[in-house]
C-alpha cells in the first residue's frame, strides 16, 4: 500500500500522532516557527502525507490546538464524575489549572495557550480555536457553581458574572506559571483562586500549611 494510504496504520492514529507532533514542536519552537516539514520529520513521514491530512499547515497547527483542548476536557469530565460536591469539583478544576502533577498536561504546554492568545487577533482560524476554547472553559465554571447553588452548597451570587472572573482571573494567573514568576509559584495561584472563589461563593477552605508546601507544587 501506498504512504499517502497510510501503509498498515489505521488513518485514525495516524492523524493523531502528527497532531501530538504538531504540539511537540509548537511547545519547543513557538506557533510562528512551527512547519509542515518539521511535524513531517518528527513522525517519520513526508511533507506531502501530512499535507494529505491537514491541507495546510494553519489547519495542522489549529487542528493540534483544539486536539489538546478535547484531550484535556475528556479527563476534567472524567474526574468530575468521581467527585460527589460541588465544591470538590471545583477544588479540582482550580488544581488542573494551577498545579503540576494535577494537570492532565505537562507544564510546557502552557506555553502552547500564550501562543494562542497571541496569535488569535491575527489569524481567524486560531481565534475560532481560542474562542470555543473559552466558552467551554466558562460553561465549565458555570455548571459547577449552578449545580453548587442547587444544592446548596454555594451562595446565590450571578453565575455568570463569578464565572467570568474566576475564568478570567485563572487565566492571568495561569500566564504567571508559564512565565514562572518566582511572586506566583503554582501553589501561591492555586490559594488564592481557592479563597477568591470560597469568598465569593461562601464555602469554608483553608489553605495547607506553609510548611508543607514545596516551591513550584
Amino acid at each position: 500500500m501506498s504512504e499517502r494510504a497510510g501503509g498498515s496504520r489505521d488513518a485514525g492514529e495516524r492523524r493523531e500522532q502528527m497532531l501530538r507532533a504538531a504540539l511537540e514542536v509548537i511547545i519547543e519552537r513557538g506557533y510562528a516557527e512551527t512547519r509542515i516539514a518539521d511535524v513531517a520529520e518528527r513522525t517519520g513521514t513526508s511533507p506531502a502525507l501530512v499535507i494529505y491530512y491537514f491541507k495546510t499547515r494553519d489547519q495542522l497547527l489549529t487542528e493540534a490546538i483544539r486536539y489538546s483542548d478535547d484531550t484535556w476536557y475528556a479527563e476534567y469530565l472524567r474526574r468530575m464524575e468521581e467527585i460527589p460536591t460541588a465544591v470538590g469539583r471545583l477544588a479540582q478544576l482550580i488544581a488542573m489549572n494551577c498545579l503540576p502533577g494535577t494537570d492532565p498536561e505537562p507544564g510546557a504546554y502552557w506555553t502552547l495557550w500564550l501562543d494562542l492568545w497571541a496569535f488569535s487577533p491575527r489569524s481567524p482560524g486560531v481565534a475560532a480555536v481560542r474562542q470555543k476554547s473559552d466558552e467551554r472553559w466558562r460553561e465549565a465554571i458555570r455548571s459547577i457553581v449552578l449545580a453548587g447553588q442547587e444544592a446548596g452548597e454555594f451562595a446565590l451570587v450571578d453565575a455568570d458574572d463569578f464565572t467570568i472572573t474566576l475564568a478570567s482571573l485563572l487565566d492571568g494567573l495561569a500566564i504567571q506559571i508559564a512565565l514562572d514568576d518566582p511572586q506566583v509559584p503554582p501553589q501561591r495561584a492555586y490559594d488564592v483562586a481557592m479563597r477568591f472563589a470560597a469568598g465569593q461563593l461562601g464555602f469554608d477552605w483553608k489553605p495547607a500549611p506553609k510548611q508543607a508546601r514545596k516551591r513550584g507544587k
